[in-house]
């Protein structure tokens, strides 16, 4: 009798996670992925994931939260010659159908400021904000450094 209980407790709490994705606009919307490259305290960390649209529509990341650090921004990095820079970037659309990938060497999220000492194999929460359609909770792996871009 319990184990129908619990199943049908957990079939009604996945339909209410279900239609709160829907109402939110991000029906459709997952991010994988998600990792830090983890610095000394001094120099800026970096998160990055991808971000898969399967819904007919396109949505914007607006922004992302880390309460592990006091600053995020995201940024792009733009290639020109032997010549590299960070280019701040306020929103990036995620056409319908499509993917957009946070990797070394292009688009990423800049985190400063920690607010504790960072341990490698843990992960962190990052909140990925798509404007009125609603956010994503993540959980980002962190690792070191040296970690090899995948």
């Amino acid at each position: 009798m319990q184990v129908k209980t619990l199943i049908g407790a957990a079939a009604a709490l996945f339909a209410m996670l279900s239609a709160a994705a829907q109402a939110s606009g991000l029906a459709g919307v997952q991010v994988s992925g998600c990792w830090v490259r983890t610095m000394p305290a001094t120099l800026p960390s970096s998160a990055y994931f991808t971000i898969k649209n399967d819904a007919d529509k396109p949505v914007s990341l607006k922004g992302v939260d880390a309460p592990a650090f006091g600053m995020v921004m995201m940024h792009q990095t733009q290639s020109n010659g032997s010549t590299s820079r960070m280019v701040h970037v306020d929103a990036l659309d995620v056409p319908a159908h499509s993917t957009l990938q946070f990797a070394p060497g292009g688009y990423h999220v800049m985190l400063e400021q920690p607010q504790h000492a960072l341990k490698v194999g843990t992960t962190i929460p990052l909140t990925l904000n798509f404007g009125a359609a609603g956010k994503l909770d993540v959980q980002c792996e962190l690792r070191p450094a040296s970690a090899p871009a995948h």
